[in-house]
């Protein structure tokens, strides 16, 4: 199981933005826990098209904890090998451990 994350450079404001996205969504969640990127920012949750917009500088954090450099042919590859399979059930609570949940 892995984590990508692509070569785009989207500018978006005055930061620049890649995807990153992962074999299962526990992967890509536990990435975005360690490069310190809120859960909340996950784009199309439970769909083949399931990623994050991450900058630059994240993106280098989760190279350094292990996701792999893909290009763009790359990303699209694994896009279509997720719609040929069934999507598996994915986890709708988005807090990390320890999150303190307010209700109001």
């Amino acid at each position: 199981m892995t984590v990508y994350v692509d070569d785009m450079r989207a500018p978006v404001g005055q930061m620049i933005m890649c995807h990153m996205v992962a074999d299962t969504t526990a992967e890509l969640l536990a990435m975005v826990d360690e490069i310190g990127v809120a859960r909340r920012w996950i784009q199309a949750l439970g769909t083949r098209r399931e990623h994050f917009d991450i900058c630059m500088s994240k993106r280098a954090l989760a190279v350094k904890h292990g996701a792999v450099e893909i290009d763009r042919r790359k990303l699209a590859e694994i896009l279509r090998a997720r719609s040929a399979k069934p999507t598996p059930p994915q986890p709708t609570d988005m807090t990390r451990p320890g999150d303190v949940i307010h209700d109001c």
